[in-house]
């Protein structure tokens, strides 16, 4: 599960064609938050705005705020570059809350780089 995420730049980074899990453990101070009725939502688009892929998290274990989304090499198998991204929390009240990046002035990148091995 090659990739990293740089959560002060705002930046994902994975090899074109590789799988890359990211984690959450989502807290309200010490508490965990519950997400039981919750999704955690991305999108990664290119310059123009178009869609490369759409994730949706599963639960680890939703009642204590772990959640998991799965890239799959399908995902990254995409010209090597830099796309746009961000990751959303959505509640069950209805409110939507940026967690990824966290600035609201800033645009996270998603940027694959180029694989050797097909």
């Amino acid at each position: 599960m090659a990739g990293r995420i740089y959560a002060g730049a705002g930046l994902i980074e994975v090899r074109q064609g590789d799988s890359f899990n990211i984690r959450f453990q989502l807290k309200q101070g010490t508490h965990p938050v519950d997400l039981r009725q919750s999704s955690i939502n991305m999108e990664v688009r290119d310059k123009d705005g178009k869609l490369i892929f759409a994730k949706q998290a599963d639960p680890i274990d939703a009642q204590k705020g772990q959640m998991l989304l799965n890239i799959t090499p399908t995902d990254t198998n995409v010209p090597a570059g830099e796309y746009y991204t961000d990751i959303e929390l959505r509640l069950p009240d209805g409110s939507v809350n940026t967690i990824f990046p966290a600035q609201p002035n800033q645009v996270a990148t998603f940027r694959i780089t180029k694989q050797i091995t097909r």
